[in-house]
This record gives C-alpha cells, sequence and structure tokens, in this order.
C-alpha cells in the first residue's frame, strides 16, 4: 500500500498501523488498543437471522487480552442456527483481524471485530454462512484462475414524521439535495463513519422513492461500495446496515431496507455488481464489446437466477417488489443499460479519457489511459438477502456458467434489446422466463437446483434444507393475488417484515 493510500484511509487502525487491513495481527490489534486507551472489544457475527450479533469484553491484562484474541470465545449455536440442536450447541466465534474497528456509537473506547464459526473440532463451521462463502470462492479461484470483485448497492427508507417544509415530491427523489432530501445529513454521517470502519465507498445520493402518507414521511436514499472480493463485500454491506440503524435510532428515525414500504412506490433493492479479473486486470471487455468470459459469467447466473431468489429474496414483501412495470425485474433476461432486465450491463467508462479532455479543454494533463471499470449487475435481490449466501450462490452460479456447454447460446438468446417491455415485443417476451412470484416458488426452485450448490460441500444438505423451509413456512403462494386489494392486510405485512436482515 502506498504511503499515501495510508494517509487518506479514513480508518484509524490503518493510519495508526501504517499497514493495509489484511496484513493486520494480533499484536497489532494490542498495540492500537494500549496505544488508544481501548477498554472494550466487541466481537460481532451474524446469525441465521442476518443480523449482527454482540458479544462484550473488558480486557482487565493484557494476558486477557491476548486471550480473547486468540482463542476466541464459545457461544450456543442452538440459539444462532435453528440447525443446531440444544444437546450439543457448544460452538467458536475467532476475530478476523482484518475487519476490525473503532466503535464511532460508544462514550466508551471500543473496537469491534469481525467473527467466524467453528465447530468443537477446531474446524470452521461447514453450515455458517461466511465459511459457505469462503468454500465457494476458494474453490473458483482453484478451477477458473479468476478473481471476483463484486459490491452491494444499498437502498433504504428512512420514515419519519410529516412536517410541511419542503414537501417531499411524490416518486422524484432521485439525486434531490437537501433541504428536499430532509436526511442528506444523515446519509453523509453515514457514509464518513462507514469510511472510518474500512467500508470502500463509491458514493452515496438521495433515491427515487420519496412520498408522504399521513403524518408520515417516506424518504429513499442509496450507498453504494467500490469494488471488492467477495467476502470483504459482505462486510460492507453488514457494517453499512448496522452504522445506518444506528444513525437512525439516533436520529429517532426509522431506517428500512426492507423491498417493499408501500404497494406503488419505489421498492429498495440490494443490486450486486460483479466482474472478473486475471492477473489484476478487468477481462469483462474484448476489443471494446462485452468479453465471452463475460457473456459465460452472465449465462451461469440466468440459469440458476430462479434459485437464488432462495438467497437473495427472503421473505414475502421481496415478491411485491418482483412485479410488472417497475424498474425491478421479472423476466429471465439481460440487456444494456436496461434497468427492467435481471442482469444489466451498465455503462464501463470505456473511452473515458476523450469526456475529461472534452469537459476540461485548458487543462493540458498527461491523463493515463484507465482500466476498464465494466460490470454486470444483479437487479434482483433486495435488503432482506442472505448476503454470505447470497455471495456464495453468484459465485457458484458464475463458476457454472464458465463451464456449462452453450453458454455462449444461452447469453445471446436471453439478450433482449432497451425496447423489450413495449408493445412491439410481446412475442420476445412471452419466450422468456419468469422469476418466482413467492417465496414458496423460490423454495421450489431451489430444490430443484440444490445439486449444484451442494456440490464438493459447498453448501452442505442441511443448509439447503433449511433455507427451503424457512421459505416454505411462509405459505405465501399467490400471496400477492390474495392481498393486492386489500390495503390493510398489505400494511400489517408491510410492518411485519419492516426490519428484515
Amino acid at each position: 500500500m502506498k504511503n499515501s493510500e495510508i494517509l487518506l484511509n479514513p480508518n484509524e487502525l490503518v493510519q495508526f498501523l501504517k499497514k493495509p487491513a489484511q496484513d493486520f495481527t494480533r499484536d497489532d490489534i494490542i498495540k492500537f488498543i494500549e496505544a488508544k486507551g481501548i477498554s472494550m472489544v466487541n466481537f460481532r457475527y451474524i446469525a441465521e437471522d442476518g443480523k449482527l450479533k454482540t458479544l462484550n469484553f473488558v480486557p482487565f491484562s493484557r494476558d486477557h487480552l491476548e486471550s480473547i484474541l486468540t482463542a476466541g470465545e464459545r457461544v450456543d449455536g442452538s440459539s444462532l442456527f435453528s440447525s443446531v440442536g440444544s444437546g450439543s450447541s457448544d460452538m467458536y466465534v475467532i476475530p478476523r483481524y482484518r475487519t476490525a474497528f473503532v466503535n464511532p456509537f460508544t462514550e466508551t473506547p471500543s473496537l469491534e471485530i469481525l467473527c467466524s464459526f467453528y465447530g468443537n473440532d477446531g474446524n470452521p463451521l461447514e453450515s455458517s454462512p461466511e465459511y459457505i462463502l469462503k468454500k465457494a470462492y476458494t474453490r473458483f479461484m482453484k478451477k477458473t484462475g479468476f478473481r471476483l470483485k463484486t459490491f452491494g448497492e444499498l437502498e433504504y427508507y428512512i420514515k419519519s414524521f410529516h412536517d410541511d417544509l419542503y414537501p417531499l415530491i411524490d416518486q422524484k427523489g432521485y439525486h434531490q439535495s437537501k433541504p428536499f432530501a430532509k436526511f442528506e445529513d444523515l446519509r453523509v454521517q453515514a457514509l464518513n463513519l462507514c469510511a472510518r470502519a474500512g467500508c470502500r465507498i463509491k458514493y452515496g445520493h438521495s433515491e427515487v422513492g420519496h412520498f408522504t402518507r399521513g403524518e408520515e414521511d417516506f424518504e429513499q436514499h442509496e450507498i453504494e461500495f467500490l469494488p471488492v472480493e467477495p467476502e470483504e463485500a459482505v462486510d460492507q454491506l453488514i457494517i453499512s446496515k448496522w452504522i445506518l440503524r444506528m444513525l437512525g435510532y439516533e436520529y429517532g428515525v426509522e431506517v428500512s431496507f426492507a423491498p417493499k414500504i408501500t404497494v406503488g412506490k419505489a421498492g429498495s433493492g440490494m443490486h450486486i455488481h460483479m466482474m472478473l479479473e486475471k492477473n489484476g486486470r478487468n477481462i469483462m471487455i474484448e476489443d471494446g464489446q462485452l468479453s465471452q468470459t463475460a457473456r459465460k459469467m452472465m449465462a451461469g447466473i440466468l440459469d440458476l437466477s430462479k434459485a437464488l431468489t432462495a438467497f437473495g429474496n427472503t421473505i414475502p414483501t421481496s415478491y411485491l417488489r418482483l412485479v410488472p412495470h417497475q424498474e425491478a425485474p421479472t423476466n429471465i433476461c439481460w440487456g444494456d443499460r436496461n434497468r427492467s432486465v435481471l442482469i444489466r450491463v451498465p455503462l464501463g467508462w470505456n473511452g473515458a479519457m476523450n469526456m475529461i479532455k472534452d469537459a476540461n479543454p485548458v487543462d493540458t494533463s498527461v491523463f493515463d489511459d484507465m482500466p476498464s471499470k465494466q460490470t454486470v449487475e444483479l437487479r434482483s435481490p433486495d435488503g432482506s438477502a442472505d448476503i454470505y449466501k447470497l455471495l456464495a450462490g453468484l459465485v457458484v452460479a458464475i463458476e457454472h456458467g464458465l463451464e456449462m456447454s452453450g453458454a455462449l447460446e444461452m447469453a445471446e438468446t436471453l439478450y433482449v434489446s432497451y425496447n423489450i417491455f413495449a408493445a412491439t415485443d410481446k412475442t420476445k417476451k412471452k419466450q422468456l422466463e419468469s422469476l418466482p412470484a413467492s417465496c414458496w416458488e423460490s423454495a421450489d426452485c431451489l430444490i430443484e437446483k440444490r445439486e449444484f450448490f451442494e456440490k464438493d460441500g459447498v453448501f452442505p444438505a442441511g443448509v439447503i434444507d433449511n433455507v427451503a423451509a424457512k421459505l416454505k413456512a411462509f405459505d405465501d403462494k399467490d400471496l400477492s393475488e390474495r392481498i393486492h386489494d386489500k390495503p390493510e392486510e398489505i400494511s400489517t405485512l408491510v410492518r411485519k417484515f419492516l426490519h428484515c436482515s
């Protein structure tokens, strides 16, 4: 890491230790704790419900601190995972040093560290979400020789009491500035705190979904990240959701990542961008066109896309968002810049140097060729996603696409033009398969494709069974049709799942 990258890095540990987070050691963490007067260490980890859990420590000596950071701690797995029986439920949580950051909310100086789960034999817990992702990505790199960079778009609503100053303009919130985006300050504060916690931020902005209902205002925002490898991408989303909720609590407002707040208004997605690299170079573009590798990658995702909803769309209100005539996908297809397809190929800044020179003609600086930023974007996931399993599933699907015969032909068949949803393209649309319309259908799709996820033990069979059972338990088959004209039932359902994952 260059010296300038150390100086500009907002993470206090990186600045103090003068090394990148991935190089942190136990002794580095102890050095920082002693120098900064940290009096509490908090282990954080994600359990089955997708929310961050906490275990607090008050180290009373260096030996005690070394023990905490070396051996972790024992926890009751049966209270964290429904698949773990109470008869033999002990498991370990072990800290991952690279994830350490200073808690920005506590008066007591505190250090946060994300953890991994280990079984009573000292081996990684096969069914733990973070290990499923690690298994999937390790196999992927070994078999393909590629590295995957990915990031999420985190959309959320802020619910507050209505005031008449600069009223919200219904569904016209895109990139609005304060005072018309009343919670810009909360978003900006979140951006700063997320960066200090080690997240790599691309940008933040106000989103489309502004509306008022009765005495309440609903204001939609988004934070987008920079591309990192899958495990770090999950860390970014987990930490950022926690920070946003904590800020909402301090502001006295509700922050929700729920896929749907009310019918007829913009839902919140969690779009996932992906790109493949070889020897540090983006290989998504070849001779100015989307590469064959990128097309195979998309074919694999499209082929398993129905099953992937089991990880990315996990509550009944997910399927109130995935409906026609919204900027959310319903058909299994891909296209360029089209926000209604399942996989969108966004602009990738290819040839950007010409634009910067045109916009700044008096600047005689020499602009080096900028490497391609081309990604492809899966638009179906939402804030209910089991993020570890979703990313693991995507890694499996990409590997599948790179290996399967007929991938390029599938990609060609499932490509649609910008006007796919126009009346002239009705024939093409009828030929496309649809995503599941309920958790119930999603579970069926996962069971049908389970062999791809269970191969080589990446997803244990019990995990697939458990995911499917949870989805089936909602008993939401045909739910959209049953409640579409019953606003009170819809409101009750939305409120029930307002604080998902």
